[in-house]
């Protein structure tokens, strides 16, 4: 399904990274294969959230360098098949997304979808597990940290006050601490699971790559408006190693603990 134009389906970033964490991000990218056209999408709509997580992706590499560690980021838009969904949810090949319809995915044949998941969703989640692999091989048990952004305003509803939230579920190693440091200030507006939580069954990458393994991890989520600049961003990954690397840091923390299935 991929031409010699396009990107691949990840990208590897600080591959010689030797600090125990790995940094992921599903929604990384907006671009959609040559093949797949426009999937019907104005290009208005194409850099909006609906198609990637704006400012993730200078997060993650930014971590990676703070962590000197490896990150793996997804190369191509959810509009093209959501990586951090289970393949059996409709949302990972939105037909409509945030009140936005997307006419390529409504008219996908099996077989297209096939190439997708083969071209796109494994060869990422292929990364993960063996950055993964290459840890358990060297007796370390890493911290894996999801990079995210959120919308200010989903189409119809109010503003979100949040600013950062930490999304998480049975495991907080990481989500406890941060949350605890997070509210001992009073210059960001916090959420706890809000807007959005680690939905065990919906979300895919932490569930099957960190809890699967007992590692400890934290989700996150930055408003985009705070995050659109490149610098801004850099400044929020910047926030984000400080208010955590004494954590990832610490050998007891990164036990493996089996929270879930």
């Amino acid at each position: 399904m991929l031409g010699p134009r396009d990107p691949p389906p990840f990208e590897l970033a600080n591959p010689e990274g030797r600090g125990p964490c790995l940094i992921v991000c599903d929604h990384a990218s907006h671009i959609i294969p040559e093949s797949l056209s426009d999937l019907g999408v104005a290009p208005g709509h194409r850099r909006e959230h609906i198609a990637w997580d704006i400012g993730a992706s200078v997060m993650a590499r930014r971590l990676a360098e703070r962590f000197d560690a490896p990150a793996v980021l997804a190369g191509y838009s959810r509009l093209v098949v959501d990586c951090n969904r289970y393949l059996d949810d409709p949302a990972a090949f939105a037909h409509v997304s945030d009140a936005v319809a997307v006419p390529g995915n409504a008219t996908m044949t099996d077989t297209e979808r096939a190439r997708r998941v083969s071209s796109i969703y494994r060869p990422y989640h292929n990364a993960i597990h063996d950055r993964l692999e290459d840890f358990e091989d060297r007796g370390i048990a890493p911290v894996v940290i999801a990079c995210h952004t959120m919308t200010r305003r989903p189409r119809g509803k109010d503003p979100r006050p949040q600013e950062f939230v930490v999304c998480w579920d049975r495991d907080d190693r990481l989500a406890g601490p941060v949350l605890d440091r997070l509210g001992a200030r009073d210059d960001i507006v916090v959420g706890d699971n809000d807007p959005y939580a680690l939905n065990l069954g919906e979300d895919y990458t932490i569930p099957e790559h960190a809890m699967r393994r007992g590692l400890p991890h934290l989700q996150f989520e930055v408003r985009q408006d705070l995050v659109a600049a490149p610098g801004d961003a850099v400044r929020w990954a910047d926030f984000v190693h400080d208010l955590t690397a004494d954590l990832v840091a610490d050998a007891e923390l990164r036990t493996v603990k089996l929270y879930w299935p």
